[in-house]
């Protein structure tokens, strides 16, 4: 059954109605079995797998031009993988965790566990950048937790939010899955629903409105937000791998992505090599970039004239900005809005590249002479998603890992720590709260419920007045360091 065909019928009372169809469903259903949670989990892997060419043509339609094969990579497979994680996995997950019950319980036959209960409802907001990924990887732990679920796609995307509402109503009843689309006053609407946990994706400024709607119904909230993930290059590292690897990660989705590495800080020394090995790896993966079917478009012009003032404004100020551009290519008139990658060389830290979430191919270089330049540059800044050290030094990547604090890090590599499924995935301070992916998705989306099975020995009874020598005997055993 379709939720939406016309944005403009879309009423806040729709909404309601459906959250209260799913949640009487759910009361009535009870915990779904194993196998329909794997029947629902297949449902969605069969929705991606039948719909990916669609897939394909609906980004690029929203993008202007998208790569095929990083759609293919990023937006199917990548979804894909994490439900076949959860499938394989979640017999295990489901199992009651066994817990030790305190003396003198334990000593009388008490048993205590945790038992892993669906919430009931949960919201997912999701973003434009890689709107399929973001709404299916995260419904491997909402469907494996056995939960029903709203989802409201970016309306950055028109047209792969209605091919995910298409897809979404091809296999689930509205009452499993109901997908929303529609403009910012949807979302509003949507963000403010009484849901048993909401997951938003996204900037962190939407995130606080999020955040202020969700409490007005005190929903527990995922928020999986940004900020500007720094990236270090030690002094041991090979210059080359590390160029390639960092260009690689910031040049996917041209950059539109919120673990991108956001800004690098290598050695003085090195700075001259390491912008020449930038511009080496950017010529050897794209000859060209205007006609290359293996660059993604930025978003819209709104965004391509956002990053460029900030290169205007990094050049008024007097930083050196570098152009990698292979085939030295015009972009004024690129109706895609394409862009060239651009170095900031030693910006300066009040403007814009080093102040904002970049989400583009712009990348600020810094230098240190001593590494805990980096780290306390770092420190005093909003903790970011990810931090990614390049180095072979295994003391000085100790002391970058342990003394800052970030979501999550990958060493030598960028991003690829969200693709392993068996680690949790999220922020922490002003780039998230809470994480998914794996057994953590699980839980995130599962209401951990204690469970004391008591003693059939009346262990209570001491405990109960008149209180007599054996309850006085036992606290003072008990009151002692």
């Amino acid at each position: 059954m379709s939720s939406q065909s016309d944005p403009s019928e879309f009423s806040d009372e729709k909404m309601r109605e459906v959250l209260r169809r799913q949640r009487a469903a759910h009361i009535a259903d009870g915990p779904p079995s194993v196998e329909l949670r794997i029947d629902r989990i297949d449902r969605a892997i069969g929705s991606l797998v039948d719909h990916a060419d669609e897939i394909v043509e609906a980004l690029v339609s929203d993008f202007g031009h998208r790569s095929r094969e990083e759609s293919l990579l990023t937006n199917v497979t990548g979804s894909i993988e994490p439900l076949k994680f959860a499938k394989k996995n979640l017999r295990k997950w489901m199992r009651p965790e066994k817990r030790k019950p305190m003396f003198p319980l334990n000593l009388m036959g008490a048993k205590a566990e945790v038992r892993y209960q669906p919430l009931g409802v949960v919201g997912v907001i999701s973003p434009w950048n890689f709107p399929f990924n973001l709404t299916y990887g995260p419904l491997a732990g909402v469907l494996a937790a056995g939960n029903r679920v709203m989802i409201k796609p970016s309306e950055f995307t028109p047209a792969s939010s209605a091919l995910m509402e298409r897809m979404f109503s091809s296999v689930f009843d509205e009452t499993e899955v109901a997908v929303f689309t529609g403009g910012p006053e949807v979302g509003q609407a949507f963000g403010g629903l009484a849901f048993d946990h909401l997951l938003f994706t996204g900037a962190t400024s939407i995130g606080r409105h999020v955040m202020r709607a969700a409490a007005e119904n005190l929903v527990p909230v995922t928020l999986e937000l940004g900020g500007k993930s720094p990236v270090v290059v030690g002094r041991s590292a090979n210059l080359k791998s590390t160029a390639q690897k960092i260009m690689a990660g910031k040049m996917m989705n041209a950059g539109q992505i919120c673990l991108a590495p956001d800004y690098v800080f290598v050695a003085k020394e090195q700075k001259t090599p390491f912008v020449e090995a930038l511009r080496e790896s950017v010529s050897e993966m794209f000859s060209s970039l205007a006609d290359n079917p293996d660059y993604t478009s930025i978003i819209n012009r709104r965004h391509r004239d956002r990053l460029e003032g900030y290169l205007s404004e990094a050049r008024a100020q007097g930083a050196e900005v570098v152009e990698l551009n292979p085939a030295d290519e015009e972009f004024d008139s690129d109706e895609n809005c394409k862009m060239a990658p651009a170095l900031v060389l030693e910006p300066d830290d009040k403007m814009a590249v080093m102040t904002e979430e970049i989400f583009g191919p712009v990348l600020p270089i810094k230098t240190y002479e001593q590494v805990d330049e980096a780290i306390d540059y770092v420190n005093q800044r909003d903790r970011p998603l990810a931090i990614y050290y390049f180095g072979s030094d295994d003391a000085e990547q100790e002391r970058v890992l342990s003394r800052t604090t970030s979501g999550g890090v990958t060493v030598n590599d960028v991003i690829m720590h969200v693709s392993m499924e068996d680690l949790p995935f999220g922020g922490v301070g002003h780039s998230g709260m809470g994480s998914y992916h794996g057994r953590e998705g699980f839980k995130t989306f599962s209401h951990a419920r204690a469970v004391l099975t008591q003693s059939k020995i009346d262990v209570g009874a001491m405990m109960r007045p008149p209180y007599g020598e054996k309850i006085r005997n036992m606290v003072k055993r008990q009151i002692k360091r």
